[in-house]
């Protein structure tokens, strides 16, 4: 008797079941379909999934529906291609189009509809053929493997706990840990695509895992894919007052704000099945259109069932990959030069530091320079801003997220974010007779914070070392980071606030009476810091100590730091501190 085929019925599509989490004017959570989401943008302040890092990838795949849809037609659900016009037309049209799209409000309805419905079928989660970002022979090759099915506490983000090690405190337990709704699901799902771990996958049919690595070696030197995307670089995004202009200040129509796209956008789910890959770890060339790399499958994953309305893990195996050097086409990250790319000087992503502040990071993130590629993302803003700034009242608020892995990039240890607020006009304004634009002056500011922070790590040191403090050189280099991580704590809160304050308009003497202000803030927080250190590090550091012929006592540490904050800041010289 011929086995009958069990077919699977097509259950909970995306367009129209509640998944994605945003927070509400008055502070509340809801889950909203991915109709909805766009509808309401403007209604919404921002995304709210459980992690920033999952928001991240969510905002990722709501430009895509975006990028997709108004490539096509223009706000008034009118087609007319932007990938066909000409050069002249094209710029023309793109800021037009965006700024319609501002001015507007809200994203028209119909045309995204429209859009979405065109592509319904590959929106369900549950399919026979096309599960949502899903690969459905998965399953079957990984059985064929014996290899476990993954755990639902492993696609959990919040948990990424796996099988063999337990969390010794949890953010949930009991069912909710072992297992997850379809909502639910579907967010880890989106997240995972994007910044799962570079632990070793199942091998495909018939082969090891180490083979396998040496067939991906082969293919033009690559290293393999290791880390999903997102996970090798360091974010960065626009937020606007809300979710609607987040959207609308991400949605980068030109590539690095002056390039037109050299492909039509073309997001996974509009890919045939011809053109998706068959094999695990697939090398390809860069996409050169922001849809694919904003959908871009780092992993071939497949939901488990184990009811009718939860997950209780997934199956998966590495997915598709590219060589990140000069990865021009991703708009949101930070870049560097490769230290092994020699004379060549290829750049690739540069994460973030999970201790450093963003605005230490303002110039390579606003500022154009040798040893890195200012954020595509950045370039159009700043286009934006000098394009629209007398007909639009845009603010300019950017963020950084960024995950941070354990040994070899094989666990998720923690995520971290930060955020920094200033005047559109210092992104975009540049004084025409010196040619000073306040960026500059901003990176020169933070640089001199540095050496005050290394100025005052050394008088830290000092002082300990005068009341006391062991002479080994090994450890010198713990205690004197820790002096310059307080003293940039405290400059922290200060230098955002004066950040804010700028006025873009305000050049010449104005920019330097400003600047100033700053630097007494600056000055004043050492010399105060430094009194502090000195009033806890008692009597025994007053007196001081003899070391290496040298006499090390709190009075003559603070006396050499002022000596080295008058240097600095040269132009407070004899002012009363």
């Amino acid at each position: 008797m011929r086995k009958e085929l069990r077919m699977i019925k097509p259950e909970f599509n995306l367009l129209d079941e509640p998944w994605i989490r945003v927070r509400t004017r008055d502070c509340r959570i809801e889950e909203v379909s991915l109709k909805d989401v766009f509808v309401h943008a403007h209604e919404y302040e921002d995304l709210a999934g459980e992690t920033v890092a999952q928001d991240v990838a969510m905002l990722r795949l709501l430009l895509a529906v975006l990028h997709c849809t108004f490539s096509r037609v223009d706000e008034n659900g009118e087609e007319n291609l932007l990938f066909d016009l000409e050069d002249d037309e094209l710029e023309d049209e793109v800021f037009r189009r965006w700024k319609a799209l501002y001015v507007l409000g809200h994203f028209p309805e119909e045309p995204i509809q429209d859009y979405l419905e065109q592509w319904r079928e590959r929106f369900w989660l549950f399919h026979e053929e096309r599960p949502f970002w899903q690969v459905k022979d998965v399953k079957e090759v990984l059985q064929a493997k014996e290899s476990k099915l993954y755990p639902a506490c492993k696609l959990n983000g919040e948990l990424s706990q796996s099988g063999n090690k337990v969390r010794l405190f949890p953010v949930c337990s009991g069912v909710s840990r072992d297992s997850l709704t379809f909502a639910e699901a579907s967010r880890w799902l989106v997240y995972l695509n994007a910044f799962d771990d570079s632990a070793v996958k199942p091998a495909v049919r018939g082969k090891k895992t180490e083979e396998q690595d040496n067939d991906t070696k082969k293919k033009k030197g690559s290293k393999g894919p290791g880390l999903a995307w997102l996970g090798k670089m360091g974010v960065v995004s626009a937020a606007g007052r809300n979710l609607f202009e987040t959207l609308l200040l991400n949605l980068t129509l030109l590539k690095d704000g002056d390039e037109f796209w050299k492909e039509e956008n073309k997001a996974i789910w509009e890919k045939t099945d011809n053109e998706l890959s068959k094999e695990e770890r697939q090398l390809y060339p860069l996409p050169e259109n922001q849809a694919e790399l904003l959908t871009w499958q780092s992993r071939r994953l497949l939901l488990e069932r184990s009811d009718s309305s939860h997950i209780k893990g997934y199956w998966v195996l590495s997915g598709d990959y590219f060589n990140p050097e000069n990865a021009f086409t991703e708009q949101m990250t930070v870049w560097k030069i490769d230290p092994q790319s020699g004379k060549k000087k290829w750049m690739i992503p540069k994460t973030h530091e999970p201790d450093r502040q963003m605005w230490r990071e303002f110039g390579s993130i606003f500022c154009e320079n040798e040893d890195g590629h200012m954020p595509g993302l950045v370039r159009w803003n700043q286009l934006l801003y000098r394009k629209l700034k007398s007909t639009t009242d845009l603010k300019c608020r950017f963020k950084i997220v960024s995950v941070q892995y354990g040994d070899k990039n094989a666990t998720v240890k923690d995520t971290f974010s930060d955020s920094l607020a200033f005047s559109s006009g210092i992104l975009s304004g540049v004084d025409e007779r010196s040619q000073r634009a306040w960026v500059l002056r901003i990176k020169e500011e933070i640089k001199k914070c540095e050496l005050l922070t290394e100025t005052f790590g050394k008088f830290f040191y000092n002082v300990a070392l005068a009341g006391g403090y062991s002479t080994d050189k090994d450890l010198r280099k713990s205690v004197v980071d820790a002096g310059k991580e307080t003293c940039y704590a405290s400059l922290d809160v200060p230098f955002r606030r004066w950040l804010n304050s700028i006025d873009s308009n305000c050049l010449g003497e104005a920019m330097e009476e400003k600047v100033l202000e700053w630097q007494k803030i600056a000055k004043q927080i050492a010399l105060d810091l430094g009194r502090e250190t000195i009033r806890n590090a008692g009597m025994r550091a007053l007196t001081g100590k003899e070391v290496d012929k040298k006499h090390y006592a709190s009075p003559v540490a603070f006396e050499v730091m002022v000596r080295e904050l008058h240097k600095l800041y040269p132009a407070l010289r004899g002012r009363n501190s």
